[in-house]
């Protein structure tokens, strides 16, 4: 783990539960060590002192802060049809790791109404997925409740698809967006006016943001 995530960054700081099982149970931390914490609110890595540690509670003291910004270099916007949250929830910490800005979640025609994404628990994949990657921004998170929502907020964007042309390794200043499991339908296609595809075979949509994100992005 790189740092720990702890919102709250003043002088003297107390922790328990999770943060506290990590130090104590975890790191094996001891009194008088030094701990890196972000709030990922801004760029500054603090470094606290533990002043003192039980099984209960760990008490820090902020000894230094130094500005470290660890954000990827490229913003790519991903547009991307909802699927299953549980396959969402897996492909989240490598579409971190990989370094995308934001992702826009739309529910195009064929995705499925009934699926329902929690922000909380979106919120949790990524803290801990930077906590592990060293990354020091969140990734931006919206969700559009149609496609017709997505096209008129950004009526410029890359459409993923079969007959598209092949992507090139370049920065692109457009959202990318992604099919649900189904495809798009007829009806969505019509507001395609650049459409791009990846030589591979077919995808599964997780996979498809995860493989259009890293040629982009790495």
């Amino acid at each position: 783990m790189q740092f720990l995530y702890y919102s709250d960054t003043t002088s003297n700081i107390t922790l328990s539960g999770n943060e506290h099982k990590y130090l104590f149970k975890v790191r094996r931390i001891k009194k008088n060590e030094l701990i890196n914490i972000r709030n990922l609110k801004d760029d500054y890595l603090y470094i606290y002192k533990i002043e003192d540690i039980n099984k209960k509670e760990a008490f820090l003291k902020l000894i230094n802060k130094e500005l470290k910004p660890n954000k990827p270099h490229t913003f790519f916007h991903l547009g991307w049809c909802i699927i299953d949250p549980k396959n969402i929830e897996k492909t989240l910490p490598n579409l971190n790791e990989i370094g995308v800005g934001k992702i826009s979640f739309v529910y195009c025609d064929f995705s499925q109404k009934n699926f329902q994404l929690k922000l909380d628990r979106i919120k949790t994949i990524l803290i801990n997925s930077n906590q592990q990657c060293g990354r020091s921004d969140l990734i931006e998170i919206e969700i559009l409740n149609s496609s017709k929502e997505f096209f008129e907020k950004y009526p410029e964007f890359m459409a993923l698809d079969f007959n598209g042309e092949n992507i090139e390794c370049k920065n692109y200043n457009k959202p990318f967006l992604i099919g649900p499991e189904g495809g798009f339908s007829e009806n969505e296609r019509k507001y395609f006016r650049e459409i791009v595809k990846l030589k591979s075979f077919i995808l599964r949509s997780e996979s498809a943001a995860c493989s259009v994100a890293s040629k982009i992005l790495l």
